[in-house]
């Protein structure tokens, strides 16, 4: 690291999801993971706020993001889902998306990911420590 380079404590910070239909878009990541997503007014448009605790890394589903494009190129997000990886993958289809790589063990230690297309058909990754 060079002298004048500041180290921080994660490279991501947060992360939006664009959705071309909010409720759809809400509806496929709740049964996925789960897990009620906490929707809020944003401007004119909502965001949907993936749960989690400070000082953790958060993210929503992005109503407004209609200036970027859908789709399964660009940047990937990868989830939470450990402990649960084979039951979150196992909801896809059945909610509207579609599964682009099936569990992958990644080098010892780190655990395993997937990849999947959401109900917008943004690619989303998978990540899972055990």
């Amino acid at each position: 690291m060079s002298q004048t380079a500041t180290a921080v404590r994660s490279a991501l910070t947060w992360f939006e999801i664009p959705v071309l239909d909010f409720d759809r878009a809400t509806r496929f990541y709740e049964t996925i993971l789960e897990s009620p997503l906490r929707v809020e007014p944003f401007g004119n448009s909502r965001i949907a706020m993936f749960p989690y605790e400070q000082p953790g890394i958060g993210g929503c589903l992005d109503e407004g993001s209609f200036s970027r494009p859908c789709g399964t190129g660009g940047t990937v997000v990868y989830l939470d889902v450990t402990g649960r990886l084979e039951r979150t993958l196992a909801r896809v289809e059945d909610a509207g998306g579609r599964i682009l790589a099936n569990k992958t063990a990644l080098p010892p230690g780190m655990g395993w990911f997937a990849q999947i297309a959401d109900s917008e058909g943004n690619r989303i990754g998978l990540h899972a420590t055990s």
